[in-house]
């Protein structure tokens, strides 16, 4: 039996879809049955109700479970919001669910966690994720991390977020010049990952993989591939990046979904990137193009 923490979010419907197409039943931990119905497939998967957040909750779904896959993060272009907080989901929740696991016997946790996770200043964002993973390492379960690079494919919040500027904004801001360096991975090779390691619980137990795609590309680049694929034009201006945070902390506290939030920040403080052959040297397929994958599907997001 598997536990899928996160299901319903970006990650987990892609996991759901490929696992139930293998012919399996995951059982899936949501917040809400009804709503997490009209996002999976929920005759073929097991939905139970309850949150990382709500120990009580998580006897039931750990019941007779070998393996969870937790996915159950609220990532950093999300803002947060009463009931979601960062401290609460990504540290006390994985707290709650690793203490959780070993009471009910379970044997591994697969956590999917974020390229360049580090440890930060305390009550930040980035230091949560460290203390997520540390707390797994740490558990006494046999346990695997997965580190990707920002996401692509339909509907990939980062990609997401910038075409949103795009359709909205006269002009595009270059934090920090644009220099930043990131390393989309598609979400399906991302998946695909998951289920390798899935399948080779020995050779991947007590490993952390960072993956990334094919290419590198500079914020500005990646500016310029969507541009492309859309067939728009918008002029590109340098923006210092203490002025993005404050423009992001505006954006955060009058919009309910805003294309940049203050987590989101912490991206453009490194290049999120790691070896080019990551994924072919470990998993043994190379992952798809960003720029292929836009000009290919140019109206996906």
């Amino acid at each position: 039996m598997i536990l899928i923490t996160g299901a319903t979010g970006y990650i987990g419907r892609h996991l759901v879809a490929r696992l139930v197409a293998q012919g399996e039943r995951p059982r899936c931990l949501v917040r809400n049955q009804q709503r997490a119905a009209s996002i999976l497939p929920a005759d073929k998967v097991e939905l139970v109700e309850g949150a990382t957040t709500r120990p009580a909750s998580l006897e039931a779904a750990l019941q007779g479970v070998e393996t969870v896959i937790h996915a159950a993060f609220l990532t950093a272009d999300r803002k947060q919001s009463a009931g979601n907080q960062y401290a609460e989901t990504n540290v006390s929740g994985t707290a709650n669910l690793v203490k959780a696991a070993k009471v009910a016997g379970v044997r591994r946790m697969i956590e999917i966690s974020g390229l360049g996770t580090k440890p930060d200043k305390p009550g930040s964002y980035m230091q949560g994720r460290y203390q997520s993973e540390q707390m797994l390492i740490e558990s006494g379960l046999s346990w695997t991390i997965i580190r990707p690079s920002v996401l692509f494919g339909e509907g990939a919040p980062f990609i997401k977020g910038l075409v949103d500027l795009i359709r909205t904004a006269p002009v595009l801001p270059l934090i920090g010049g644009g220099k930043t360096l990131f390393q989309p991975i598609y979400v399906e090779d991302v998946v695909t990952i998951i289920l390798k390691v899935l399948a080779e619980p020995e050779r991947t137990a007590g490993k952390i993989y960072t993956i990334g795609g094919p290419e590198y590309y500079s914020f500005a680049q990646i500016y310029d591939v969507l541009l492309k694929a859309r067939n728009t034009f918008r002029p590109k201006i340098y923006a210092p990046t203490p002025l993005v945070g404050m423009g992001a902390a505006v954006m955060e506290a009058v919009l309910p979904k805003p294309p940049l939030t203050k987590a989101a920040m912490a991206l453009f403080s490194f290049d999120n990137i790691t070896n080019l052959d990551s994924v072919e040297r470990d998993f043994g397929f190379t992952p798809t193009s960003f720029r292929q994958y836009m000009e290919e599907h140019p109206r996906t997001v």
